[in-house]
């Protein structure tokens, strides 16, 4: 788990200029060591966070001279032990324990075949010197980021945005299609990002780089939506499938030498997660858990319900109070690790938590995933009785922060583009091979909204303090084993409702039963008080004027008179105020 940064010149030859300054933003993501490689008209850069191979060995770029390969990794690879034994059977020869050079010998055997053979989380390049060509990859669901940019002079790419900005040939003009997916979905998904002739690798795909600078790319992973509605399998049959996999999913990711934390919110997910580590042989495990202060009538945490996994494992556990002052002073330096600017809540938690855990273990596992893939979120169960004409639209009227006549209002003229979330999710409904409007939107939500929201959240918070998340919800197998399950066994008694019934053999009831929740943060969630001084800072300034982004007379009645407006209007004006902070922040014009 690290950082990872490069440069391949169309044009001549590579310089370590444009690498160092990608590394010096990505320093938190691998504060273990330092590796920089030029060769002709490539360059690597490589932050470490050693997990895996301690030695000196395991560091990157790693070359393999006989091969004539040359890699920069980031994330994980869960059967590397496995996969090392093959090769060594076919001849390959390994002089470090990392899973890093068996994806070096790997790509040496099977070229882009290997990446069906990975378990695992992962962003690479692997530059090959005798055709002088780059072959890029990421994991099927998009753990790990990649973005880059392609020119005619170079292409440059880097595990953060903000690091692939600090190239003086990478743009920063606002994408309006991006613009629009962000108020819309609150993320940019797909292959967008916030910044034109910006992209990311999409999740599942492979790109090869020639040396005159063409372009490939490849799809290596689809989620098929081949759902099984006959009802031939019985629910136990279907709830011991599910146990089998969510079992094999932890032991996988226990695969470190370095001791294996839990994000412990008190919910479902995560509790059920500490449940199967213990039965797994894991004793005194570390957990960890944040809450807030409250506002009002609403509770700012949750340690009621982590309490109870606590005690009924005894884990050594840590509870996280972060004071409303302590939440302020963090805005900041949280905006700043963001690769793209993040709405929910409890981004804030992520990076407050992750600041606290990195301070005991290096590595923890996380339940992001389970309400996308097992149906826990409110907008599944209307999606039942839609029809393929209405889906899309159903779909948005729960989802969208803000529908069309609203960002009408909100937004200047050139990023005010006429429907085109809602048409995105069209297009996406209509090519997704599932039958039912809630098996598509259970798709979209997993292989879409999941990796540029929760998934990209867990990444940028935790990474912020060197510290790698492991996500046990979203093994591919595991993930493809959910969208074969008929949709009413995991919409069923409020959603979750098969894993649920494995967490019953696992877990306390207590914390099985209990409403959803989430990460609560009701200062930011209300925006009032300082929260709402913050917002008027920050459109006080020039550059929030003069971007012509926002229409600034909507935004100024929602500063002066909040209290005109209705309908999660703390969330909505968070949204605006974030966008231009980030944009400020990183020294966007």
């Amino acid at each position: 788990m690290c950082g990872i940064a490069g440069e391949i010149r169309f044009d001549g030859k590579a310089s370590t200029h444009y690498v160092d300054a990608m590394l010096e933003v990505l320093a938190a993501r691998g504060p273990d060591g330092r590796g920089v490689a030029a060769q002709g008209n490539v360059c690597f850069g490589h932050q470490r966070l050693k997990v895996i191979d301690l030695t000196a060995a395991g560091a990157q770029p790693m070359h393999d001279a006989g091969l004539g390969l040359t890699i920069v990794f980031n994330g994980c690879i869960y059967n590397y032990k496995a996969l090392r034994h093959e090769l060594e059977q076919l001849g390959h020869q390994f002089f470090s324990t990392s899973d890093t050079e068996v994806i070096l010998k790997a790509y040496a055997q099977w070229q882009e075949h290997c990446l069906a053979r990975f378990n695992g989380m992962f962003a690479f390049a692997i530059w090959h010197r005798d055709s002088n060509s780059t072959f890029f990859a990421r994991d099927r669901l998009g753990i790990k980021p990649l973005y880059y940019h392609h020119n005619g002079n170079g292409l440059w790419f880097s595990s953060t945005l903000p690091s692939l900005l600090k190239c003086a040939e990478v743009p920063s003009r606002l994408n309006p299609l991006g613009v629009h997916q962000y108020m819309s979905f609150r993320a940019i998904v797909g292959a967008d990002t916030l910044f034109s002739g910006v992209y990311k690798l999409l999740p599942g795909h492979w790109l090869k780089v020639s040396a005159d600078g063409g372009l490939q790319q490849g799809c290596y992973w689809q989620l098929h939506a081949d759902v099984d509605n006959s009802n031939q399998r019985s629910e136990q049959d279907w709830q011991q499938s599910l146990k089998d996999a969510l079992f094999a999913s932890a032991k996988r990711r226990l695969e470190a030498d370095v001791p294996v934390g839990v994000l412990l919110s008190g919910g479902l997910d995560s509790s059920l997660l500490v449940g199967m580590l213990s039965e797994l042989g894991q004793k005194q495990l570390h957990t960890f858990s944040i809450g807030f202060d409250n506002v009002a009538e609403e509770e700012g945490n949750e340690f009621k319900y982590s309490d109870i996994i606590a005690s009924h494992y005894a884990t050594r556990h840590h509870k996280i109070h972060a004071r409303h002052d302590t939440l302020l002073a963090h805005l900041r330096p949280c905006i700043d690790a963001m690769s793209e600017p993040m709405v929910s809540h409890d981004v804030i938690g992520f990076y407050l938590l992750a600041q606290a855990v990195s301070q005991h273990v290096k590595v923890v596992q996380s339940g992001q995933g389970a309400d996308e893939v097992f149906a826990g979120y409110h907008w599944y169960p209307p999606m039942t009785d839609a029809t393929d004409s209405n889906a899309a639209q159903r779909y948005a009227d729960a989802y969208f922060s803000w529908d069309q006549s609203q960002l009408s209002q909100v937004m200047a003229p050139d990023f005010c583009l006429r429907n085109y979330s809602l048409n995105y999710i069209q297009q996406y409904f209509a090519n997704c091979d599932a039958r039912l409007p809630v098996d598509k939107a259970l798709h979209l939500d997993t292989t879409a909204m999941l990796v540029d929201d929760p998934l990209k959240r867990v990444d940028n918070m935790t990474m912020a303090f060197g510290l790698e998340a492991r996500v046990p919800f979203l093994d591919h197998e595991l993930v493809e084993l959910a969208f074969q399950m008929p949709h009413p066994l995991k919409l069923r008694d409020g959603g979750k409702y098969l894993l649920k019934q494995v967490a019953r053999e696992i877990i306390p009831a207590g914390v099985i039963d209990r409403p959803k929740g989430y990460f609560p943060v009701p200062a930011l969630r209300k925006m009032q008080g300082e929260y709402l001084q913050l917002a008027k800072e920050v459109f006080s300034q020039p550059v929030a004027r003069q971007r012509q982004l926002f229409n600034m007379d909507y935004i100024d009645t929602m500063l002066a008179q909040p209290e005109q407006f209705t309908g999660r209007f703390g969330s909505k004006l968070w949204q605006v105020t974030l966008l231009e902070m980030w944009l400020q922040q990183h020294n966007i014009q």
